[in-house]
């Protein structure tokens, strides 16, 4: 068996300054690009040790955890204590999610015949498996893992700073309340321009029991102005009733109908707003093709806290006239 030791030294160069360059991408860390080469170098020759009988003593549990903290030091530096245990955590999560999904995938991809073939029998009677992975299946299952698995952690990332952008938004219109998630969008600013009274918009859908018969599916698709002059007698918050002007991107100018409701609450973050000058502009589509929010929260609504409230506090209702 001819083994090239370059060939390996290499390839374990490459794999382990991948495997840092993760860490240091989960843990929002920008190393100096020399260290990471160290470090990258000093896991590749761990492996050609291997091939040196007289060094199999290094083999060991305690042997390789050293090297790995070795590794993330002189990668990473140390910092303090908490910082360097999480690039540790982040540093294995990365090894074991690539090493898992080149087992996976092997495994996925044998028939019954080859599995059988692949078990082996112990003298003690324990069961055993063979197994046996091309170096260019390892090396392309490997990245393929290993970009899999940041683009879902890039996604879970920007998943979770959304939330932070999230409310819980609860209207009032006499006797009715409309409850439903929000989000804080720094980008609208439609205001109308008589009273430059800020325009929360949310999804129509939410409204459909209390407007007009005639109304519904038709928002998005006939005028706002044409839907209030069919608009008969008969609708309880005719007096309410606002027409916003606004322009769309790459659109004229076009009317939003928008209600003027008694009290609106945004709780977000443990904070209460209750912003005083409000109007709600009906949207007759979907704002969120997920479905996380259905509305959109003008930035103005959320400057002013009223309260903040505590954990006895918080599921009491605030009523605000």
């Amino acid at each position: 068996m001819v083994v090239y030791i370059d060939l390996i030294f290499l390839t374990n160069l490459l794999i382990d300054w991948v495997l840092l360059f993760l860490t240091a991408w989960m843990q929002r860390q920008r190393p100096k690009w020399w260290r990471m080469v160290i470090a990258a170098v000093i896991g590749a020759l761990y492996v050609v040790m291997m091939f040196v009988p007289e060094l199999t003593f290094l083999y060991t549990f305690l042997i390789k955890f050293g090297l790995s903290l070795l590794m993330i030091w002189t990668a990473f530096g140390f910092h303090s204590l908490q910082s360097f245990m999480k690039t540790i955590g982040s540093f294995y999560v990365i090894n074991f999610v690539a090493a898992g999904g080149i087992l996976g995938v092997h495994y996925l991809l044998q028939s019954s015949g080859e599995l059988f073939n692949g078990i082996l029998f112990t003298t003690t009677g324990g069961v055993s498996f063979e197994l046996q992975v091309g170096f260019w299946f390892m090396f392309i299952v490997f990245f393929s893992v290993l970009f899999i698995f940041r683009a879902v952690h890039k996604n879970k990332r920007k998943a979770d700073q959304m939330t932070a952008f999230f409310g819980e938004v609860s209207v009032r219109i006499g006797e009715v309340e409309v409850s439903c998630t929000g989000l804080v969008d720094t980008g609208n600013q439609l205001t109308d321009p008589l009273t430059r009274t800020p325009v929360m918009v949310m999804e129509a859908a939410l409204w459909d029991s209390y407007l007009p018969e005639n109304w519904k599916g038709r928002i998005s698709q006939v005028p706002a102005d044409q839907l209030v002059m069919e608009l008969s007698d008969g609708f309880q918050w005719q007096d309410r009733l606002r027409l916003v002007p606004f322009r769309g991107i790459n659109k004229g100018t076009s009317f939003m109908l928008a209600l003027k409701p008694d009290s609106v609450m945004i709780k977000m973050n443990g904070t209460c707003y209750t912003p005083a000058r409000t109007l709600i502009g009906l949207d007759g589509g979907t704002l969120s093709s997920e479905g996380k929010y259905r509305a959109i929260i003008h930035p103005e609504y959320v400057q002013d806290p009223i309260i903040k409230p505590s954990a006895s506090q918080s599921e009491k209702p605030l009523n605000v006239v």
